[in-house]
This record gives C-alpha cells, structure tokens and sequence, in this order.
C-alpha cells in the first residue's frame, strides 16, 4: 500500500461569514479533513485527494501539484494547497512478484 501525500492548506483571503477560516489559517491533511466549513471542503477535497495520491493538477497554461480555489459562496475565503515534499514518507518496497504465477482453469475444469 502506497502512503498518501501530506497536503498544506492555507487560507490567502477570507471574508469567512461564520469565522471559520481566517486569513494566513494553515492546515495538513493527512487523512481527515481539517477544520474548514464543509462547503469549501467539498468543492477541494477532489483536488487534494487527486494530489495525496499523486496526480499533477492543470495550472495556469501548465500543470503542477498545487491549486488555488474559492469558497462558492462568491469567493468569501481563498484557499491554496501544495503537496509537502519535505515531509513525503518513504514508499514501502514493492515485492518482486519472483516465484509468483496464476493459474487459470481450462474449460474442461482442469488447471
């Protein structure tokens, strides 16, 4: 099993109608979500489970491993979220798959 990547989430604006989020709030996702209001939760969390798990996000005119969103209560609080390198785990080894095979019955039944 491949260990996820830590995402930061960190708040650049906010006009928070119920104080949740304040301006320069940071946040890691490990595996749960962090203490954000569930409407911005919802329109990133594809994004940051895109990214723990690897993938390259479009940006701008290329792709990186980052993104920029807005809460879609007309952008009331802006949010940016990067993968933390530095604090990326160690893969666990991969077996080698020596000495392993599958058989697949025949249609008589036989193997």
């Amino acid at each position: 099993m491949m260990d996820m990547e830590r995402i930061k989430l960190t708040v650049t604006e906010s006009n928070c109608r119920c104080g949740t989020c304040k301006t320069g709030d940071t946040f890691v996702v490990d595996t749960l979500c962090p203490p954000i209001c569930h409407e911005l939760w919802s329109c990133i969390y594809p994004m940051v489970y895109a990214l723990q798990n690897g993938a390259e996000l479009d940006l701008g005119d290329g792709r990186g491993r980052c993104f920029d969103a807005a809460c879609p209560d007309g952008g009331r609080v802006k949010i940016h979220g990067e993968v933390l390198r530095a604090e990326r785990k160690p893969a666990r080894p991969r077996p080698s798959g020596a000495g392993m095979y599958i058989v697949f019955p025949q249609e008589d039944g036989e193997t």
